[in-house]
């Protein structure tokens, strides 16, 4: 009985407005499950692999609002899943060269942040507001939020041609860049294709005679578990046992779960430098191919270097090809099940596991997998 109550709450949710949490996300736009986290009883009767006793972890403070902004996030194919303790110590790896860039990058922007805070300040401050502005909810963030690049290393085989050349991911664009060289340049041009914040999602497959090329991700979702073991050992633990319940929980719901990029011109030809058409095509052959996507019941789990709050191990970041980025942890294979009903599949938050997130706010939308 235990079991079915657990399937119960696990698939229709605890009654509505329970949780002060939820309500708060509601507020804010944020389709939201009052589902369990966990789909089985505690001890696990459904054969899940836990964590070893020596697995500890922070379980008190509170996660949401653990997530720093980002404009963007990009993923590096390495064919590794752990990295030095600080990927940037690599001499010569496109990590290093990346961080280097965006860090001045990042300098020549914070230059003009004060000034730009103030007009806001001066906005908010406009008597013609007739209404109190809703709170936002603390680690929920817009793209617009942030001119700043997250830079991780990722398990991932390059696909490119040139054998010293990398295939970056970059969300939430929801796009694979390949041919980028591993060197300055090679970071220069990646920034000026597809990182820097005044391009669209369609970065810089205008630009002409661009040496990279760019595809949408063939993926329903990209799930990104951090495995970094030499920057924290409960990474590394957690992450492999995090993959397999994934893909055995996506496999149960029909799904099918990949641990290495596919190349994309197999679903969708020639890469976006490729076609001869005017912007407004292009974005109509990007905004296609995604909803292609999304309907493709397919999954990308991908293994990455250090995204930050590893006391809150497991850590897991779900994309979905409509924009959103959910930060979930402590996540334990126990949790998978509902993840992949809810979360992938509904497009619903499970609040209790939030760390954060991305372009989660969807006004009139019921799900963030709704365009």
């Amino acid at each position: 009985m235990f079991g079915l109550r657990k399937l119960h709450a696990l698939v229709l949710g605890p009654p509505a407005d329970t949780d002060p949490l939820c309500d708060q996300l509601r507020t804010s736009d944020v389709p939201v499950s009052g589902a369990d986290c966990r789909s089985c009883s505690d001890p696990c009767d459904l054969g899940h692999e836990g964590y070893p006793a020596r697995f500890n972890i922070d379980t008190s403070s509170h996660m949401l609002g653990s997530v720093k902004p980002y404009h963007r996030q990009i993923v590096i194919s390495t064919g590794k899943s752990d990295w030095d303790r600080d990927i940037a110590d690599e001499k010569g790896s496109l990590a290093a060269h990346m961080l280097s860039l965006s860090s001045d990058k990042d300098k020549d922007k914070d230059k003009g942040k004060d000034k730009d805070k103030e007009k806001e300040k001066e906005k908010d401050k406009s008597p013609h507001q007739n209404h109190k502005p809703v709170r936002p909810v603390n680690g929920l963030f817009r793209t617009s939020d942030s001119t700043k690049t997250s830079v991780l290393n990722g398990s991932h085989i390059s696909i490119s041609d040139n054998h010293d050349h990398e295939s970056i991911l970059v969300f939430p664009d929801y796009t694979v860049v390949s041919e980028v060289r591993r060197s300055p340049q090679g970071a220069q041009d990646l920034w000026s294709n597809s990182v820097n914040p005044h391009l669209n999602r369609e970065g810089g497959a205008m630009i002409e005679k661009s040496s990279l090329k760019t595809w949408v991700l063939p993926y329903s979702c990209v799930i990104l578990l951090c495995s970094h073991k030499r920057r924290d050992n409960r990474c590394g633990i957690a992450a492999p046992k995090l993959e397999h319940a994934f893909i055995q929980s996506l496999a149960g719901q029909g799904w099918h779960a990949e641990v290495q990029l596919e190349h994309p011109s197999i679903t969708f030809g020639s890469p976006l430098e490729d076609l001869n058409c005017s912007q407004e095509e292009l974005q109509e052959t990007v905004n296609g191919q995604l909803k292609h996507s999304a309907e493709a019941k397919r999954a990308l789990i991908i293994m990455t270097s250090h995204v930050g709050g590893h006391k809150y191990a497991g850590n897991c970041i779900i994309y979905t090809p409509s924009g959103s980025g959910v930060w979930y942890g402590r996540v334990t294979p126990h949790d998978v099940e509902s993840i992949v009903v809810n979360t992938i599949i509904k497009g619903l938050v499970l609040p209790p596991l939030l760390r954060g997130g991305l372009n989660l706010s969807r006004p009139n939308c019921k799900s963030l997998n709704d365009w």
